[in-house]
């Protein structure tokens, strides 16, 4: 009589036997003809060497058709993503930013055109980035829109004409000043 172990050790041998037979046969190529070389269909080898082709330039590297760009607008909960060509500009990218911003019903409502609003790399950064200026040469793909405010409103008296940046604003809060900070460096 077989123990079960000796039964169990029966059918996994069978088992493994059954295995190889299967593998070798799903290659189409029976135990017998393991050394024979597989016949594969003839395909061209330089497919890419006749030109550029959509994604790909001259020097066979990938070619950005792209770019995903991360938008954030001032007083808005998360950034508004926008795809846009590497060869618009940072105002194309403003228009755009704005429009999927207003088509996404986002709170606070934007009014005004896009030309009443600066690009900046972040919102710590005081220069806005130039309108003409390529997102290509950017380096970041995370972005800032700060509506631009008056030299009336915040206090230069230049007759409401925008300013390009935020550091003038800048410049004007630390004019002000309080009285007691001058002290901090005398107790240094």
């Amino acid at each position: 009589m077989s123990t079960s172990k000796n039964h169990r050790r029966g059918r996994e041998e069978s088992r493994k036997s059954r295995l190889g037979e299967k593998s070798s046969s799903f290659h189409g190529r029976s135990l017998g003809t393991v050394g024979e070389k597989l016949l594969r269909p003839r395909t061209v080898p330089d497919l890419l060497a006749g030109g550029s082709f959509a994604g790909v330039s001259l020097d066979g590297r990938p070619k950005l058709t792209k770019l995903l760009l991360n938008v954030t607008v001032q007083r808005s909960l998360g950034a508004v993503q926008v795809l846009m060509a590497p060869e618009s500009t940072v105002g194309d990218l403003i228009a755009a930013a704005l429009r999927q911003y207003g088509k996404e019903g986002r709170r606070p409502t934007l009014a005004g055109h896009p030309s009443g609003f600066d690009l900046h790399y972040s919102q710590f950064s005081l220069e806005s980035l130039d309108r003409e200026e390529k997102l290509i040469t950017l380096g970041s793909r995370n972005l800032y829109i700060c509506p631009k405010t008056s030299a009336t409103e915040s206090g230069g008296g230049g007759g409401g004409v925008a300013s390009s940046s935020c550091s003038k604003e800048a410049e004007e809060g630390t004019k002000i000043g309080v009285p007691w900070l001058k002290f901090m460096n005398f107790l240094l």
